[in-house]
């Protein structure tokens, strides 16, 4: 699916504001139950495993990452933040946060991952070739790993502990609000 450019424009801009947006609809629409925490919890482990494996890997604008999950689609970190969102839903024990989490996703994220491919395939001649190779979403095994390891360091870099703290404070929040309603 391809958007038009002021509207892929646009939702780039308001993607961060958007999730404060989704955080919000999660203190709102939230009714967790110690299942729906269960149920959730792999989702979002997932999710994030996928986005730390994803961040040690990602030399944003200075070479185009092939290594890692990178060689098995070229969206990881969204792909983690979808599984760690829609963990986060099923951990809320709200249908409608399922579909709010998969509209986000769609109106959102998806357009950003065009432009960014566009930037991509700007600076980086090999991208065209890597997008022909590697599927955009859903993973496929590589011929062959990409070079490139896996460093902590890079982790650091990109950030990816503010990621990893905002979705472990709202599954926290979330199972405090599930504790608080079990002891009325």
């Amino acid at each position: 699916m391809t958007f038009p450019k002021p509207y892929a424009e646009t939702v780039q801009r308001l993607r961060v504001p958007s999730g404060f947006l989704l955080a919000l609809a999660f203190v709102l629409l939230a009714e967790p139950s110690g299942g729906s925490l269960a149920a959730g919890a792999p989702f979002l482990a997932a999710g994030l495993l996928l986005r730390t494996w994803a961040a040690g890997h990602l030399r944003k604008d200075r070479c185009l990452t092939t290594s890692g999950p990178y060689a098995w689609h070229r969206n990881p970190l969204y792909a983690g933040s979808l599984l760690a969102a829609a963990g986060c839903a099923i951990a809320a024990g709200s249908a409608l946060l399922v579909l709010l989490v998969a509209a986000v996703f769609a109106l959102v994220y998806l357009p950003v991952m065009q432009q960014e491919e566009q930037h991509l395939a700007a600076l980086f001649p090999r991208f065209e070739d890597y997008a022909r190779r590697v599927p955009q979403l859903l993973p496929r095994r590589p011929a062959a790993p990409g070079p490139g390891v896996f460093q902590w360091a890079v982790w650091k870099i990109n950030k990816e502990w503010k990621g990893v703290a905002a979705f472990c404070l709202l599954y926290a929040f979330l199972a405090a609000r599930w504790l608080a309603s079990a002891s009325l």
